[in-house]
């Protein structure tokens, strides 16, 4: 007879076994996991509760039950939400596993999506992230975290495995258990196997993604102004690629395909993985290529790409101190050039979303504030413990961020810092580039462990608040910080010096409509914006629309970049965009 159960149920078992596999070897391993297999199968079943009755499903051509179309399948849960970093990083371990394993094999991977954020409950915002992310596996809106409950999940990401019957076998809380999770799966598929408990047949999984058309944007994360020629530059992130183009409307460059790489080279042959943060200067872009931990060169005079630092592969790293191409990086989001102890623009500030950190990548030599001397190449951390928090200190390295994703410079006096998108905090902060200090500008809250303080507020400081912010620009002729105001589908803007916060764009809801005033105006989840040289124009990357918007600041209207292609497909040669 079996009885429902939690993983505080099977944590106790599952520990002893973890500690013997820390000093076994590799053969003693796959033994002591099929020892702890046939011990757990042999006694009572540990029993999951299924998915409740009319849940929202994605993927599949209807819902699915682990007393039907489960049964007889070796099943891992992934309790994930859309927004969280760690979520993002064990994405790969999961496509290596569906590549190592079908459906047909016994394998079916489930996302049970667990929402942070309001904003994330929302079914049509959860299927543009299994687009955005690429997630072919069935995935379910348990919008009000029932079975996290059930089970007592206390934090994102969580993988649980679960046998044939629905029976709790393992548990894997955050990231980077690559291995543990092959080696428990592998082992589990071969122990019900050789039982003759797993089945062949099909569950009904049919991905969304197979009946979209094609778009000439897709998930468009970050944009850039080139300020001696206005040149525009888009990260057009679910396309792999970056897109350069003129004031006058030619496209000048393509750079990157659409298919995911990490090749430097030529920019047909160079390629690119979900890249988001660019910033331009003169002849030169940055890129912050995102999902490949990698910071980018683009030398548009020469046409080539070279990668400055990273080694291809996620890192743990958070101190840093190495070379760039020898220094591991984790998921960089955002990226803006600075000054730091040398020439202008010697330094390129990064919003290293991966470890909770601001780093920074020395273009020439330098000097970070209150440090030591950093030779051209360095790339070295210098502010956020790692710790995800909402810290604020006057030692940069105490101090804590939550998923930084936005970055802004503003070196003129009294500011004279860095502006951060804090997202998960849902915070804007200041850096100060003269001794480091880290401190609060709007929302939030003052404890710095609470990372639930948000909502669509406008007001002073702490009153004010927002829902996981993804993007800043600095008008310095105006004074005022613009804020992409991701999850509340706005813009958003702040005066540092009153520190009030108001919304500029935008009705709070998802949508898609051009105004005809700001207000009444619609975004989905804009990742970035920038402004122009004036300051007049305010070009937004509106992510889930899969547009680039541009709001006159002037007329207070918004408008959109428009493409005229003449092939969509790989080239998609634009003709002309009318900027406003």
């Amino acid at each position: 007879m079996a009885s429902q159960c939690s993983l505080s149920t099977l944590f106790p078992l599952q520990s002893q076994l973890e500690c013997d596999l820390d000093e076994a070897t590799t053969e003693d391993k796959e033994q002591l996991v099929h020892q702890y297999l046939k011990k757990l199968d042999d006694g009572e079943d540990m029993k999951t509760p299924d998915f409740h009755p009319g849940l929202e499903w994605l993927n599949t051509e209807g819902p699915l039950s682990l007393n039907k179309e489960l049964a007889g399948k070796v099943v891992l849960l992934d309790f994930f939400t859309y927004c969280c970093i760690n979520c993002m990083h064990i994405l790969p371990d999961l496509h290596q596993l569906e590549k190592r394993h079908s459906v047909k094999d016994g394998l079916v991977i489930v996302g049970v999506h667990s929402a942070k954020f309001p904003n994330e409950k929302v079914l049509d915002n959860i299927r543009r992230a299994v687009l955005r992310y690429n997630i072919c596996h069935p995935v379910v809106n348990d919008s009000e975290a029932s079975l996290w409950h059930e089970l007592e999940v206390s934090c994102w990401p969580t993988l649980v495995l679960l046998g044939p019957r629905g029976n709790l076998l393992f548990s894997l809380v955050g990231e980077g258990h690559r291995d543990r999770l092959m080696l428990f799966t592998d082992s589990t598929l071969r122990f019900y196997k050789e039982k003759s408990l797993l089945k062949t047949h099909s569950v009904g999984i049919k991905l969304y993604k197979d009946s979209l058309p094609p778009s000439i944007l897709s998930f468009p994360g970050k944009v850039a102004v080139d300020r001696s020629s206005q040149r525009l530059v888009i990260a057009d992130s679910g396309h792999h690629r970056i897109l350069v183009v003129s004031s006058t409307g030619q496209l000048l460059h393509t750079i990157g395909g659409s298919t995911r790489g990490r090749q430097d080279g030529s920019f047909s042959e160079a390629s690119f993985s979900s890249p988001q943060g660019v910033a331009i200067k003169e002849d030169v872009v940055y890129v912050a290529d995102t999902e490949n931990h990698l910071i980018r060169k683009i030398d548009l005079s020469q046409g080539r790409v070279s990668t400055l630092a990273g080694v291809g592969a996620q890192g743990t790293d958070k101190e840093g101190g190495a070379m760039g191409p020898q220094q591991p990086i984790s998921s960089p989001w955002d990226l803006t050039l600075g000054t730091a102890g040398g020439a202008e623009d010697n330094v390129l500030w990064i919003a290293m979303a991966g470890t909770h950190q601001i780093w920074a990548l020395f273009l020439a030599d330098g000097k970070l504030p209150k440090g030591s001397e950093s030779k051209a190449g360095m790339c070295v951390r210098w502010a956020g413990s790692g710790n995800e928090e909402n810290r604020n200190n006057a030692y940069p390295h105490k101090a804590g961020f939550a998923q930084p994703s936005g970055l802004a410079f503003a070196p003129e006096e009294p500011w004279s810092c860095l502006f951060v998108a804090d997202s998960e905090s849902s915070t804007i902060r200041t850096l100060a580039l003269k001794d480091g200090a880290v401190k609060h500008l709007v929302g939030g809250e003052r404890d710095p462990l609470n990372l639930f303080a948000f909502g669509d507020v406008d007001g002073k400081g702490v009153d004010a608040k927002l829902q996981h912010p993804l993007g800043v620009a600095w008008a310095a002729e105006q004074k005022l910080l613009y804020v992409a105001d991701s999850y509340n589908h706005k813009i958003k803007v702040v005066d540092p010096k009153t520190k009030l916060c108001s919304t500029l764009a935008g009705t709070g809801e998802a949508g898609d409509a051009l105004g005809p005033e700001f207000n009444k105006s619609g975004f989905n989840e804009p990742g970035g914006l920038c402004i122009s040289d004036n300051g007049k124009l305010l070009y937004v990357a509106d992510t889930n629309n899969h547009l680039v918007k541009v709001l006159d600041l002037d007329t207070r209207t918004v408008s959109v970049v428009r493409f005229v292609c003449l092939c969509i497909l790989h080239v998609m040669h634009i003709r002309a965009i009318n900027f406003p």
